[in-house]
């Protein structure tokens, strides 16, 4: 009668291969999935932005610089950021924080920038700091700006 001992060994040797196995390629799966509907790109300018992209703020003036944008493909939410060689608000915008938070993260956009909104951009919400300009759009905001009529890209 053979003895079970070399079979059990086996099934657990091969447990933890697949428990190792899957600790390595989880974290590589998630990131993934999170980011399979995302566009990012960056342009010399705002002119050559908005020509690069129709989803791009109409009201990102064309003088500005260094423009950093993120999208989510599946919806509204959105990223940017600019530099504004007046450091002043786009024409159009109006000071007064907006209520929608972040959903995407970027490395060029710091963390908690979205708790310090203090002007809207059509859908945006904007902060300046110095002549940096960080706006993002929520999701939500978009669908409710679009529902309304106004030109929220």
């Amino acid at each position: 009668m053979p003895t079970k001992k070399p079979v059990v060994l086996g099934l657990a040797v091969g447990g933890v291969g697949l428990v190792v196995a899957a600790a390595l390629t989880v974290p590589q799966v998630v990131d993934w999935y999170q980011g399979r509907h995302l566009a990012e790109a960056e342009y010399s300018s705002g002119g050559e932005a908005k020509k690069a992209r129709d989803s791009v703020p109409r009201w990102l003036p064309d003088e500005a610089t260094a423009v950093k944008y993120r999208m989510s493909t599946t919806g509204g939410d959105r990223l940017l950021k600019a530099t504004l060689a007046d450091g002043k608000l786009p024409a159009g915008c109006r000071e007064g924080a907006g209520g929608g938070r972040a959903h995407l993260r970027a490395d060029w956009f710091p963390k908690g920038t979205d708790r310090e909104g203090t002007a809207a951009c059509g859908a945006y919400n904007v902060v300046l700091k110095g002549n940096d300009l960080y706006a993002w759009q929520d999701h939500a905001d978009w669908v409710k700006a679009n529902q309304a009529g106004s030109d929220a890209p």
